[in-house]
């Protein structure tokens, strides 16, 4: 029980912070509607949401027999007309979040792969230190998949020309079609991968 409330806090902010990168990009870019909208902040009542937050992990994660889970919080808002660079705004602002996850990812990672010489001689914080690098790169991966409405659909469909924007559109507003491929596809694209970048990192075998 312990550990399932602990991964649940650690992937609670992992993805406030995934969401949280992608509006201050927007920022950047010249869009200021996250800002607006009081969404760029780390307080998780801002952002959380019940079903991709909370449900949906537990219930992958007691479905999985603890070893595997994802998750979302609620999107982050912005206008991509109102970015310096349709294009390359949308690219960076999709990019974002799961860059943040990957950065985090790769900080506590290399704390464990080096961490006789750093000094940490500890278990169970080196296991704690794993759920986080685990959970952020599970993140990384899903959220680049190029299914709409994950991330990687927006960078993928910014470079095809705009008439495929009708087919994002679709599978975008057709959740269904996102809740049955993440059921019975996306565990089975994102684990390995998502096992081979953890290896990378850390130098652990799981």
């Amino acid at each position: 029980m312990q550990d399932t409330i602990f991964f649940l806090i650690v992937l609670i902010f992992s993805v406030i912070i995934h969401e949280v990168s992608h509006g201050y990009v927007a920022e950047m870019f010249g869009d200021p509607t996250a800002r607006l909208a009081g969404r760029l902040t780390l307080n998780p009542i801002k952002h959380i949401d019940p079903l991709g937050s909370i449900i949906l992990p537990v219930i992958m994660l007691i479905g999985s027999g603890g070893t595997f889970a994802f998750g979302w919080a609620k999107p982050v808002p912005y206008n991509p007309y109102n970015l310096r660079s349709y294009k390359w705004g949308t690219v960076f602002v999709g990019l974002a979040g799961a860059l943040a996850n990957l950065l985090i990812a790769l900080i506590f990672g290399l704390m464990i792969r080096f961490h006789t010489i750093i000094g940490i001689t500890s278990g169970p914080f080196l296991s704690i230190l794993g759920t986080i690098v685990f959970t952020n790169v599970i993140l990384a991966v899903f959220n680049l998949i190029p299914f709409p409405p994950l991330d990687g659909a927006k960078v993928l469909f910014a470079f095809l020309p705009y008439k495929f924007q009708q087919i994002h559109d679709y599978l975008e507003h057709n959740w269904l079609l996102f809740i049955i491929f993440v059921f019975f596809f996306a565990q089975y694209l994102i684990a390995p991968i998502a096992t081979f970048v953890f290896s990378a990192i850390t130098g652990l075998r799981i």
